[in-house]
């Protein structure tokens, strides 16, 4: 049951890193600064924060038009959700 909780919370937190991180690139972008690498957008999303950078894609109308982004992070997101259901169903 405690890997449950540590798992629950590392999800919330890389999402709200992911959520924040889709962000602040969306806000480098429109203010022509540097920009957070595709890849690392993508590294978060697979680390687990799919849901937070699926939900910031469309929150802040960002990289919705890139095939590895509009595919990609949903595709992410369905394997993590249904690791999620395992891990909670099977323990």
């Amino acid at each position: 049951m405690e890997i449950q909780k540590i798992f629950i919370c590392y999800l919330l937190l890389v999402n709200l890193l992911a959520f924040s991180m889709f962000g602040i690139d969306k806000w480098k972008a429109a203010h022509r600064k540097w920009r957070i690498r595709e890849a690392a957008l993508l590294g978060i999303a697979f680390a687990g924060g799919a849901a937070g950078g699926w939900a910031a894609m469309y929150l802040f109308r960002h990289k919705t038009q890139k095939p590895y982004f509009k595919i990609g992070v949903p595709m992410m997101l369905a394997i993590q959700g249904a690791a999620l259901y395992l891990s909670v169903k099977f323990y």
